[in-house]
């Protein structure tokens, strides 16, 4: 009878892997939110086939000091949380500390940092980063202060999962989404993007207006209402399109929660339902609206790429939104 045994640090984190990382936008996802964690006002990226081959996000943030490279990259190091009463009202993106760690176990990782008072910057080449190998080293390197993440060769040691990536095209489709979704979240910070390099989106900073303007352009922005409600703790603000421009597929609907960006059945629901009189069929409503609550009143450590919230008082929830649209 077989006995059991603990699995290997790598194994375990390419499993993890499996959940947190389904594809190259989900790389960008995780690496712009940590970015975003990081106080940078300027992100930029960078993607070569899709992401597959290499994707490369540079941001001015506050950077990380040498000696915090290794641990960014091992599983479970956070600067974000320490107790269990920070992840009951965690207000940042990121708080697993698990994500670099999945990368790096399927994709070759380099991270380059600098904080604002260091002389120059420090590079780490990842190998099997923070899996005890001893394979991890740290050089001196140039850089302005802020993080430099390369992830190359997604997949390339374990030939399975790379054979369910889709093509060049596909792959970028959805890292082109990961980013207009994190951009529209952030319109105070600017954001550029370029494939195989040739420039694709360029976003400065500046009002919730303009990002979104910039992001789905001018017809729809002529036909949608401003949204701002308030009760109590409770905030609904945004964009929500008149029936008029409705869609044949869910392809404008942004909903965000703290600045989260979320599939919710509770809130899809409380959204269908105010446009049910005034939409038929199949039709879709258009919207980029975001929901703020107190962060101790929904719970973000439900879902392992953040996707999805559970909140305390769902039917509170529903009916606001519902009232609000």
């Amino acid at each position: 009878m077989p006995r059991i045994h603990p699995l290997p640090d790598l194994l375990v984190s390419q499993i993890a892997a499996g959940e947190v990382v389904e594809r190259p936008a989900s790389v960008l996802k995780e690496l712009i939110e940590n970015s975003l964690d990081a106080g940078a006002r300027r992100i930029d990226v960078h993607l070569e086939e899709g992401g597959i081959r290499l994707l490369r996000i540079g941001d001015d943030g506050h950077g990380m000091a040498p000696d915090d490279l290794p641990l960014a990259l091992a599983r479970h190091a956070t600067s974000k949380i320490a107790t269990l009463e920070d992840l009951e009202q965690v207000a940042s993106y990121g708080f697993r500390g698990e994500a670099l760690a999945s990368i790096a176990s399927v994709a070759r990782v380099t991270l380059t940092s600098r904080t604002p008072d260091a002389p120059h910057a420090s590079r780490l080449d990842g190998g099997t980063v923070g899996q005890g190998d001893g394979s991890a080293k740290i050089f001196p390197a140039a850089g302005a202060p802020g993080t430099t993440v390369e992830v190359a060769d997604l997949y390339f040691n374990t030939p399975a999962r790379r054979k369910f990536l889709k093509s060049a095209a596909t792959e970028y489709g959805h890292c082109d989404e990961a980013f207009c979704r994190m951009a529209l979240a952030n319109p105070g910070v600017a954001f550029a993007l370029s494939h195989n390099g040739s420039a694709r989106h360029r976003y400065a900073a500046g009002s919730l207006e303009r990002r979104v303007r910039d992001v789905l352009g001018d017809d729809f922005f002529a036909h949608v209402r401003l949204i701002d409600l308030a009760a109590g703790p409770l905030r609904l603000n945004g964009y929500a399109a008149l029936p008029a421009y409705s869609k044949a597929s869910r392809s404008e609907q942004y909903c965000y929660v703290n600045g989260r960006f979320v599939r919710d059945k509770l809130l899809s629901h409380a959204l269908r339902e105010a446009y049910a009189d005034v939409l038929h069929g199949a039709r879709q409503p258009a919207f980029v609206l975001f929901l703020e609550v107190d962060p101790a009143a929904v719970d973000v450590n439900v879902h392992p790429a953040k996707t999805e919230v559970r909140f305390r008082d769902s039917r509170g929830i529903h009916q606001f939104v519902f009232h609000a649209i």
